[in-house]
């Protein structure tokens, strides 16, 4: 009786998936963007310092910031001129270097996306143009921030809609400019589109493949954020984003993870992520993501839902935020919480 049960809601949530009964919606399959960043061949190729470079895909952050440090001013730069691309997305490279790389690869890119984020005086911290582009862009004073914050993003996320004029709250650079509006000095917000998201609510966003993908590619970037000296980052996960911060938790370096609008994170409960970091959960009762069957089996679905109490998340108001894409909004209960939490002070009087 009971596996006939559990082929029954299997049965029940693959049929929610493709014919759209619980909110889903038919998407375009993605192939997930992984592998060598651009312009590696010739990177591990390159010999102009007498040695080898440390390998993008296997030296760790920590090890590619050593060795940076060990070079002078002068050589990084001829490094960061041989190589924008690989420099651009080095994670464990300084962010200095890292905001000047990404400035001469998009001023080199000839794909009409691209040319807004190269407007004089944004801070690309990662540059992609491969697929759909992906990219990450720093609001605030990151070196001189006592807090960081990094907002990862759902389904059709990519350089191409990451600052679209319409739903602004919905988009990465929408979502981390309005926390850092609210949350005040000392607080610099990352906007990471740094894997290939779903597009659409189909079968893509209901499994975790591309997620998989996107949590190494996640906690190798906090990595890189430590490994230059930066503190520790509260990661708010929207939507998809929230199965990536789940997959990625046990690894990912992080003070707090805040999931919104969350689907499940592929876990039964906050212990079966093996965090250190504090969780925080948040759904607006009228997110039609509250009608997506909080079940996983055969691959499909992400599990429990977040705001659960049994699940054992710290609960954040958002009974005002108004849909999928309202928690970033100016004036809602959602972003004073979100806020606090990047600032590490209380929210609801509960301690962080």
């Amino acid at each position: 009786m009971r596996r006939y049960a559990r082929t029954v809601v299997a049965f029940a949530l693959a049929t929610s998936v493709v014919t759209g009964t619980a909110g889903w919606v038919s998407g375009d399959a993605q192939q997930a963007l992984t592998g060598p960043l651009p312009g590696t061949t010739s990177w591990r190729a390159d010999r102009v310092l007498g040695a080898e470079l440390p390998d993008p895909g296997r030296a760790t952050p920590a090890e590619v910031a050593s060795f940076l440090h060990g070079l002078s001013t002068e050589q990084r730069q001829l490094l960061l001129l041989r190589h924008p691309s690989v420099v651009g997305n080095l994670d464990g490279a300084s962010l200095e270097l890292r905001y000047r790389a990404n400035s001469l690869a998009l001023a080199a890119a000839d794909d009409p996306r691209y040319r807004p984020l190269a407007a004089p005086g944004r801070q690309i911290l990662a540059f992609d143009p491969r697929g759909r582009g992906q990219v990450a862009e720093v609001f605030g004073d990151l070196r001189s921030a006592h807090r960081v914050s990094v907002v990862v993003p759902g389904s059709d996320s990519d350089a191409g809609t990451f600052d679209r004029a319409n739903d602004v709250y919905g988009t990465p650079a929408g979502m981390a400019k309005s926390l850092h509006a609210e949350a005040g000095p000392g607080i610099a917000v990352i906007a990471w589109t740094g894997y290939t998201t779903p597009v659409g609510v189909g079968v893509d966003a209901a499994t975790g493949r591309l997620a998989e993908a996107g949590a190494g590619r996640l906690t190798r970037f906090a990595e890189g954020l430590t490994a230059d000296g930066l503190p520790e980052p509260v990661v708010f996960c929207h939507s998809y984003g929230s199965v990536v911060c789940g997959l990625a938790a046990h690894r990912l370096p992080a003070t707090d993870l805040v999931v919104l609008g969350s689907p499940g994170m592929r876990a039964d409960d906050v212990d079966a992520l093996r965090t250190r970091a504090t969780v925080w959960a948040a759904k607006d009762p009228t997110d039609w993501i509250d009608d997506v069957p909080n079940v996983r089996f055969a691959g499909l679905g992400h599990g429990t839902d977040p705001t659960d109490p049994a699940f054992g998340a710290r609960r954040i108001p958002a009974g005002d935020a108004r849909g999928h894409t309202g928690y970033f909004a100016p004036g809602t209960d959602s972003l004073r919480a979100f806020a606090a939490i990047a600032r590490g002070t209380s929210v609801g009087g509960a301690a962080r």
